[in-house]
């Protein structure tokens, strides 16, 4: 066997096998490409991964700042109203019982309307005079609070705000106070107790640890309890004397939380390891915000191991993916070198025995460089096709893309484009009839259905990102009074036949308004043009509660939906009608799924059903 054989290939030597140096030097780099490829990918993973958290934590961080602030404001008018009441003035300055306990009721049907735990009234000497639970084994009332930081600052500066743990209920909250003057001089304080039950019970629903701590980074507020009075630091044995005397937070440990820092991401974002309660330890991004009107700060963690495990994971299979072609390629152009080495030496070989034979050998060899020639450019020209090939997929990928979202912008703005043209021929008429308020009304709905349009073409934009819009509280009745508004020019005929049972103005969903229009209007519309051709046709619109869900329906006595078009009625382009792009459904129902709802359709001879079922808003929040 020839020196370049032994080389280039793979040979026989005694009883065993060899490799030739080229093979091991290239699965050496083989493995240094993957290995590289595999390190690269896991790197740019995980920062895509903790950039992704980061800002979807910031989000979520932000929304609860902007809830606890909301729910801080509301009780905060209380004291200040009541330290301007004549009969808390008079209450203090009297001795009476009767004028006290007159106090204490007026206070229980104060609070019974508020947010407030509790509001009571302290004398100066601060002693509780009046409380709204002087009926409760827990009342406030003749308990010295001369000791409490919300006494001694409000008597001072007219008002202050302290957050501690009660000394009588056992249960902790903000303290809101404010000074009540009189005529020599201040008179006491009234105060009011807000306590943060409902918000820790709404983060715990979240299923991700959140927590709120003060000035001297004391854990406030927390979605999980055993935190509760905890400290985000180890405290300085001067602050720690401090709180311990001033019983803020009882006789809590006041110990670290069991998180620490290993690594600062950027502004009010680190990266920490901790243990949750009953749990093991894990990586968390934590999220930092202060709270408005307040020394405090809003604290969000976020587990990373999951979610970055997850993207390294598939991230580094795609590395793998797109290096075995490169390896693959290259081993085949090693063994086409190595099979022309080894060819050429046994040439060689027989040229060195054969001299006489060189001629002929020569000729053959000539022959096997056009056919190795051949080969080239028929791999050359196969190579050219394929990319040809790749590039036309690629091409007519983007194409259909631009298709649906063409398709999805004509079919959203479509029902608006037709109450604008209504509402121009109906402007015209009012014009020739010099009904000038007419034609100001009409104006001004199209000018509305333009900035519904824009508001629509948002929305779509928002389709081709990742993420959906924004749920709210929105109201059902204000919804379907949209959609008649919206329906009314086109079926200016038809729309006596529809009936909307028993709308409760108080019914919310949890939703987004614009989006839940567009269900509802294409489910409307789908209706009336099925019951249009018939003189009894009727459409019926009710919705309800179910529990913690909400049920809409759209009724008609139509002819129902065939068969064949009702096992595919989801799927896109799927219509009976002539003009129709057979989409509506479909965006309907991608639509609810968005937040939790679903679609559903029941359809007979006697007419068709569609369902809508989305979660009940929870709680009573601002109307879009």
């Amino acid at each position: 066997m020839s020196s370049d054989t032994q080389r280039h290939g793979i040979w026989r030597e005694g009883t065993r096998w060899a490799v030739s140096p080229v093979w091991i030097a290239f699965l050496v780099a083989a493995l240094a490409l993957a290995g590289a490829a595999w390190l690269a990918a896991g790197i740019m993973a995980r920062g895509d991964a903790l950039a992704a958290l980061s800002a979807q934590a910031r989000t979520d961080a932000s929304l609860k700042v902007a809830h606890l602030r909301a729910v801080l404001e509301r009780p905060r008018a209380l004291p200040f109203l009541l330290s301007e009441d004549g009969q808390v003035a008079a209450a203090l300055q009297s001795s009476s019982p009767a004028d006290h306990e007159a106090l204490s009721a007026k206070l229980a049907t104060i609070v019974a309307g508020t947010d407030a735990a509790v509001i009571y009234v302290v004398g100066r000497n601060g002693v509780a005079i009046a409380s709204s639970n002087w009926k409760d084994p827990t009342s406030f009332v003749g308990n010295d609070y001369s000791f409490r930081d919300y006494f001694i600052r409000g008597m001072a500066a007219g008002k202050a705000e302290h957050f501690a743990f009660g000394s009588v209920s056992k249960r902790p909250g903000l303290y809101i106070s404010q000074r009540v003057e009189g005529a020599n001089g201040p008179l006491g304080i009234v105060v009011a107790k807000m306590e943060f039950d409902q918000i820790e019970a709404d983060w715990q629903a979240a299923r991700r640890p959140t927590y709120v701590a003060d000035e001297n980074g004391v854990v406030l507020i927390t979605s999980l309890p055993s935190w509760r009075f905890m400290a985000t630091r180890a405290l300085a044995n001067a602050d720690l004397a401090a709180i311990r005397n001033s019983l803020q937070f009882g006789d809590a440990p006041l110990t670290p939380l069991p998180l620490s820092v290993t690594e600062r991401v950027g502004p009010g974002v680190d990266r920490l390891r901790g243990v949750l309660p009953g749990g093991r330890e894990t990586e968390f991004l934590r999220i930092t915000a202060p709270v408005p009107s307040t020394g405090w700060q809003l604290n969000s963690l976020v587990a990373t191991r999951g979610a970055v495990a997850a993207l390294v994971r598939e991230q580094r299979l795609l590395a793998l993916a797109g290096v075995a072609p490169v390896v693959a390629l290259a081993a085949l152009l090693l063994a086409r070198r190595q099979s022309v080495a080894r060819r050429l030496g046994r040439e060689l070989a027989a040229r060195e025995e054969l001299e006489a034979r060189v001629a002929a050998r020569t000729d053959e060899l000539r022959r096997a460089r056009d056919r190795l020639e051949s080969e080239i450019a028929d791999h050359r020209t196969t190579e050219a096709k394929l990319q040809g090939v790749q590039d036309d997929l690629v091409h007519a990928n983007r194409l259909a893309i631009l298709g649906q979202v063409a398709a999805g912008v004509a079919h959203e703005i479509n029902q608006p484009l037709a109450t604008i043209r209504a509402y121009a021929d109906n402007a015209r008429i009012f014009m020739d009839r010099e009904q000038r308020p007419a034609v100001e009304d009409n104006l001004e709905e199209i000018a509305a259905l333009t900035e519904r349009i824009g508001r629509i073409t948002d929305e779509l934009k928002g389709f081709a990102r990742k993420g959906r819009a924004p749920a709210d509280a929105v109201s059902v009745a204000e919804t379907i009074d949209s959609v008649v508004m919206l329906l009314k020019s086109r079926f200016s005929g038809p729309l006596n036949r529809l009936t909307l049972t028993a709308l409760d103005p108080a019914l919310q969903v949890t939703a987004n308004r614009l989006r839940l229009e567009q269900v509802m209007i294409n489910l409307v519309q789908n209706a009336l043009e099925a019951v249009a051709p018939r003189a009894d046709g009727a459409v019926r619109v009710a919705a309800a509660a179910a529990g913690e869900a909400v049920r809409i329906t759209v009724a008609d006595n139509g002819p129902g939906i065939a068969p064949e078009i009702l096992a595919q009625l989801f799927t896109p382009f799927n219509t009976s009608k002539e003009r129709g792009l057979g989409l509506g459904l479909v965006i309907a129902k991608d639509i609810l799924a968005d937040y939790g709802g679903t679609l559903g359709v029941e359809t007979g001879p006697a007419g068709t059903i569609f369902t809508i079922t989305l979660p009940k808003a929870a709680g009573e929040e601002t109307l879009q």
